[in-house]
């Protein structure tokens, strides 16, 4: 009893690890080329924006909420950067600040939702995804955002994506390791030491796991939980901004598979090392998988209508090492 235990044990701890593991060595042995410089530039590409977004995610559930507005979220950031650089002529920094800003504020409208107006997460953040995705469409009647494209009052946008930006997606720091791949560590760390470390960190994860008590103790829960959905909304604005300077131009429909992945990597995040809870940690080894498992599906010509059934096939494998080998239950809990 007491082996079998500890083997139980070993396999929700580092059952996750091992089938990540195992992974590399099958697309290794499988995908000629995968373990090459180029293949590994790529992936570190795609997890740099599906970590940082769903570095946002986790901040949310730690408070036992949910956002289904950042994939909107990005792409929004994306076409506001690219119209801010190409139709109103304005720098990089703008370009910037003004897509940080706009998904902090879409993140304190979403908490306001949730905490205020009692609005369940799930259809606050569903109902402000289909809003963002109605909006960035209006300016340019739904067209994608480039220099020289007619806009709707029949003038043509002239400005230009200024290289200081392009650099922000573009720029591999010794050829080989993109910026944004620092943007996403830097991003994990100032998380995981936020949640982890910090005396505001550890209040919300005790709202994650248990709201009522967290406020008889004198924690102003509103205020926590709003300012998670702002974590969230600003990491998701980042990763666009990040995916308009990797494209260089504001493609409305490039940020389709951004939620699911996100959320897919955030969740995988409960497994690794057998957390069990929502972790800064656990995110950002969970959207390396993701990246590793879509590159190496990818280069070994998987039809792509059966790219997201393995996703989540495996996603459910990571949770089952969560939670049904643990006997956890719920969402979240510390």
């Amino acid at each position: 009893m007491q082996k079998s235990a500890t083997l139980l044990d070993f396999a929700i701890k580092y059952g996750f690890l091992a089938l990540m593991a195992g992974l590399v060595i099958f697309f290794s042995v499988t995908a000629e080329g995968f373990m090459s410089p180029f293949s590994a530039v790529f992936i570190l590409q795609s997890v740099a924006i599906t970590g940082i977004l769903a570095l946002g995610v986790t901040s949310t559930l730690v408070v036992d909420g949910f956002d289904l507005s950042i994939g909107a979220v990005a792409t929004s950031a994306l076409m506001l950067s690219a119209y801010v650089m190409v139709v109103w002529e304005l720098s990089a920094f703008w370009a910037v600040a003004l897509s940080l800003t706009m998904g902090a504020m879409v993140g304190a409208v979403n908490g306001v939702l949730v905490v205020k107006f009692k609005v369940p997460d799930l259809l606050a953040t569903l109902g402000m995804m289909f809003l963002l995705l109605g909006a960035q469409r209006i300016p340019t009647e739904g067209r994608s955002v480039s220099t020289g494209m007619a806009l709707p009052d029949g003038t043509i946008a002239n400005g230009t994506f200024s290289e200081s930006f392009l650099m922000l997606g573009r720029y591999r720091i010794a050829d080989l390791v993109p910026l944004s791949v620092v943007f996403l560590i830097a991003a994990a760390v100032l998380i995981w030491v936020f949640l982890e470390l910090t005396r505001h960190g550890r209040l919300m994860y005790a709202i994650g796991s248990n709201a009522q008590a967290a406020s008889l103790a004198g924690t102003n829960v509103n205020r926590y939980k709003i300012l998670a959905y702002m974590i969230s909304g600003t990491m998701a604005a980042l990763g666009g901004v990040l995916l308009a300077a990797r494209l260089g131009r504001g493609d409305v429909a490039s940020g389709n598979n951004l939620l699911l992945d996100a959320v897919a990597a955030a969740l995988i995040g409960f497994a690794v090392l057998g957390a069990g809870k929502p972790n800064a940690f656990g995110t950002a080894i969970g959207a390396l998988f993701v990246g590793i498992l879509l590159q190496g599906l990818t280069m070994l010509n998987a039809p792509y209508y059966t790219q997201d059934f393995i996703k989540g096939a495996v996603l459910v494998v990571a949770l089952v090492f969560t939670f049904a080998l643990s006997g956890r239950t719920g969402r979240g809990k510390a």
